[in-house]
């Protein structure tokens, strides 16, 4: 494995967006917990530790048993660690566990990561062979390979429909069902590949691999990604203390959408009726949205190509009374 595969994307941007004080907080140098609720191999934890003060804390999450693993070796080197093996949708219960119901700050780099897609025992890439499995916890749940097998025509053609937005989906899912049983990542890729015309770019080079958004849908499907993010950011922003941030990296369409509705809805406050007569005051929003998407400039992305389609959307919980309780 290269060490290109275990560089954080956008990571100055994130810790400095997860690190800066908002203006009403009373004690600049008061302690907080901090959450890296995707610990992944612990670039974006490394960072954050290398911020934060001797009496800060910081607990990492993640539902893949090696990156726990990874995680409880850096934990034995440093005493302001913790890691739990959770989804970031347990995030409240996590918490409870240790005694804490309040965060300043939670760090969210959504989707696959290098090591999981670099591993061809996980199956979640078509580069070498492997079993289809795709499951970001092995452990929990139905692997894809015995979803693909076993799953109506109908249903894998929605799926790389809605989650890999992929306009051949029904022939796709035709062909899928015609060779089963299937049970290795390239003989996966190949059987997508046949069933769909060639797609070509400019000057008749291929955009991207003609399998590539069937085995993200189908990846998407089997660990119930978009459920998975919508409950992770409910979670997340509610367990903010005021003036705590929530930081989101994603990785394409779907996954920034899903950030970028959720934020807005934090941020726009509820919708009432028409003539009700309410102060703007008495319905300010929970969140307030800091800047816009960010995106990797020239030199990181060609110091790591993976960064190319990242997105990092910040968003603060906001202070009704304007004090730090």
């Amino acid at each position: 494995m290269s060490d290109e595969s275990h560089l954080p994307v956008l990571l100055k941007e994130t810790i400095e967006a997860v690190t800066t004080r908002a203006p009403y907080w009373e004690e600049a140098s008061d302690a907080g917990l901090y959450v890296d609720a995707t610990f992944g191999r612990g670039g974006h934890t490394r960072a954050l530790l290398a911020r934060l003060g001797p009496d800060d804390r910081l607990l990492a999450i993640d539902r893949d048993p090696e990156a726990v693993l990874a995680g409880e070796r850096l934990m034995a080197e440093e005493p302001r660690l913790t890691v739990r093996r959770a989804r970031f949708s347990e995030l409240a219960r996590v918490l409870a566990e240790q005694g804490a119901s309040r965060v300043r700050a939670v760090i969210m780099d959504l989707g696959v990561s290098s090591p999981q897609l670099d591993d061809p025992d996980r199956g979640f890439s078509f580069r070498a062979s492997g079993p289809i499995d795709m499951r970001m916890d092995p452990d929990a749940g139905e692997s894809a390979g015995d979803w693909l097998n076993r799953a109506e025509e109908k249903e894998i053609a929605r799926v790389i429909r809605t989650y890999g937005e992929e306009r051949f989906a029904n022939r796709i899912a035709a062909a899928i069902v015609r060779a089963r049983p299937l049970e290795d990542t390239r003989l996966l890729a190949d059987v997508i590949r046949t069933a769909i015309p060639a797609r070509r770019g400019a000057r008749g080079v291929k955009k991207s691999d003609d399998a590539t958004r069937s085995f993200q849908a189908i990846r998407m499907h089997v660990n119930d990604e978009l459920e998975e993010i919508e409950a992770g950011l409910k979670a997340a922003f509610e367990v903010l203390e005021p003036g705590g941030r929530l930081a989101v990296i994603s990785f394409h369409s779907l996954e920034d959408r899903a950030v970028k509705r959720s934020f807005r809805a934090l941020a726009s406050g509820p919708k009432l009726p028409k003539g009700l007569p309410v102060r703007a005051s008495e319905v300010e929003p929970e969140g307030r949205l800091i800047g816009g998407p960010v995106r990797a400039g020239a030199r990181e992305i060609e110091a790591n190509p993976r960064s190319r389609s990242a997105t990092l959307r910040v968003l603060e919980r906001r202070s009704a009374q304007g004090a730090r309780p």
